[in-house]
């Protein structure tokens, strides 16, 4: 079992490693699993950045990912990476016409993953769909109901794919961004189409960030026992830690008891060339880190901080920075703050299921 480090006396002003951690040392210093883990949902793309992720996720004994990365990048990923790296497919999210884009164009280019041997078919449907679709003028463009996304089911089950979507957002963000209900509706509001899409198309699903709501494990359980196709991931590491940590410890180990098989690992990694270099910028992800260094520790901290969470015993704070808490308490909190992180010492076999057994009977490795 891992031990959790005790918070320093002061805090370093560093959004990925406030503690001071030397995260490789931390690495070598984490039991051996006796098995690779399999992280569902990640986000690299990038070869210089991705060179500098594989080590780090190796290290953390990470030995399958499954990422949304480029079609185009595909054959370069897999040359470097061979079966450690899987693929989700992933609509061109900065092609110019944005209906074609999300429309025909996606229903090609998911028939090309398909043909590059890819197994799950991405749908985003936070609740930021909505601007997205009142900029490209029209509102429901990314709708999980909408008759985009359904054509594109249909597709990926004609050619016998999964399906992964991210929907709803932390509490902390309805309270906030998500304020005007007139215009996102209210959080329970985005399942109601996820509900329709599951019972129309029985193939396995994965409902990203534990289903877009670790706040409330009750509802998690109503929603995995309706629908028999579902599964989680527990992807979107700030999140995680924040709220699954509010739980007590045994309620997160009996809903993990109880859904055993159904529940994956996952990170939300993302790597991009620009987080290795200063200057400008494309996106805030892509404002996360300006250097290498920066870069190193924004990729680690993710794998060190689950790998605490799920593994160890005690409580430190998290190494993660995390705007929400400033967000809806700003008297309390600055945006540099971070939550507790607390140890929930998984049983092994426990743990064994959610790192890797869980996603390898649902997709087992590539021949």
């Amino acid at each position: 079992m891992p031990a959790m480090p005790s918070p320093p006396s002061e805090l370093r002003n560093d959004p990925s490693n406030r503690l001071g951690l030397d995260y490789m040392a931390e690495a070598r210093s984490l039991p051996s699993l006796g098995y690779g883990i399999v992280d569902i949902h990640s986000h690299i793309n990038g070869l210089d950045a991705s060179a500098l992720w594989e080590p780090i996720a190796r290290a953390y004994g990470v030995e399958r990912t499954f990422s949304m990365t480029r079609l185009e990048d595909i054959p370069a990923m897999r040359e470097r990476f061979g079966t450690r790296l899987e693929f989700i497919a992933v609509p061109d999210w900065h092609a110019p016409d944005k209906r074609d884009a999300h429309g025909p164009a996606y229903l090609r280019r998911i028939e090309g993953y398909r043909e590059a041997g890819v197994r799950i078919v991405k749908f985003w449907n936070a609740p930021r769909f909505i601007d997205f679709g009142l900029d490209s003028g029209d509102r429901d463009l990314l709708a999980l109901d909408g008759s985009l996304r359904i054509e594109q089911m249909k597709l990926a089950e004609r050619l016998g794919m999964s399906c992964m979507t991210h929907v709803a957002d932390p509490d902390t963000w309805f309270a906030t961004k998500y304020a005007d209900h007139t215009r996102y509706g209210r959080k329970l509001d985005h399942y109601t189409p996820l509900r329709r899409a599951l019972d129309r198309f029985t193939m396995p699903w994965i409902a990203a960030h534990m289903g877009g709501f670790p706040e409330d494990l009750a509802f998690l359980d109503r929603l995995l026992e309706a629908h028999p196709n579902l599964h989680l991931d527990t992807s979107a590491t700030k999140w995680m830690v924040r709220e699954l940590g509010k739980h007590p410890r045994d309620e997160v180990i009996g809903f993990l008891e109880k859904w055993r098989g159904r529940i994956l690992f996952g990170t939300d990694t993302v790597t991009t060339d620009e987080h290795l270099r200063d200057g400008e910028k494309s996106s805030d992800m892509a404002r996360k880190a300006t250097s290498r260094e920066a870069a190193h520790d924004l990729y680690a901290s993710r794998y060190w901080a689950l790998r605490m969470m799920w593994e160890a015993e005690g409580e430190t704070i998290s190494p993660i920075e995390d705007p929400d808490l400033a967000m809806v308490d700003p008297v309390r909190h600055s945006p540099n703050d971070s939550p507790p992180l607390r140890g929930l010492a998984l049983p092994s076999t426990l743990l064994r299921d959610l790192y890797h057994d869980a996603a390898t009977r649902l997709f087992p490795p590539a021949a």
